[in-house]
């Protein structure tokens, strides 16, 4: 990713047709039978975004990722992108993600770019419907993390999830059940799940480039 039209290339990119659901399938989880997990359909889904924000650092583009804080729900600890849910007062959801990005890892929102957006997903297991927002700020940010929400955040380079080797899958228990995990082992981390998926989407564009 070192062309220096990469970045317009993707910004015309998001506004053509999206892989969409086809992308996700690639890392979506499946019972250790093999049979698929299905989520009840979405009902009244609270709405949300998550920031995919690319910077150059030396001559690779990055993106933070975050390790949520500890707590008593369904994504406590793990590995997403910075995000959160809908307020009144935001503007639209790029809005949204830019504002929780703000919020939990302290960019400066006015500094970013947003180049488009990937395909909206439902997230089943805490009933969001979710827009992944790519933008890009022209430095490298410095991070000031929320300790309430945030425990890390991650500097990722997008070439290694292009990387084959980096895609993997185990099996994990999962609520007590046992489940085939598709994933990006990218800086030692475990990136599954909705994460996973909506990253495929990017990956599959990203291969298209």
């Amino acid at each position: 990713m070192t062309d220096p039209s990469f970045i317009d290339n993707l910004r015309r990119r998001l506004l053509e047709p999206l892989p969409g659901d086809d992308a996700h399938q690639k890392m979506k989880a499946r019972r250790s039978n093999g049979a698929p997990i299905i989520f009840p359909p979405p009902k009244d889904p609270k709405r949300g975004a998550v920031l995919i924000l690319l910077y150059k650092k030396k001559t690779r583009w990055h993106f933070p990722i975050i390790r949520r804080s500890e707590y008593d729900g369904v994504h406590g600890g793990q590995i997403g992108l910075p995000g959160g849910k809908v307020e009144k007062s935001d503007k639209g959801l790029d809005f949204t993600a830019l504002r929780e990005a703000h919020e939990e890892i302290g960019i400066i929102l006015e500094d970013v770019e947003v180049l488009g957006s990937l395909s909206s997903f439902f997230v089943g297991a805490s009933n969001y419907q979710v827009l992944p927002v790519v933008g890009k700020i022209d430095y490298v940010p410095t991070f000031f993390p929320d300790g309430m929400e945030v425990a890390e955040v991650i500097e990722v380079p997008i070439d290694d999830f292009l990387n084959e080797s980096n895609r993997k899958e185990k099996e994990i228990e999962v609520r007590g059940y046992s489940i085939i995990a598709p994933y990006f082992d990218v800086k030692s981390q475990f990136i599954w799940g909705a994460t996973a998926m909506m990253l495929s989407e990017l990956v599959t564009i990203l291969e298209e480039l």
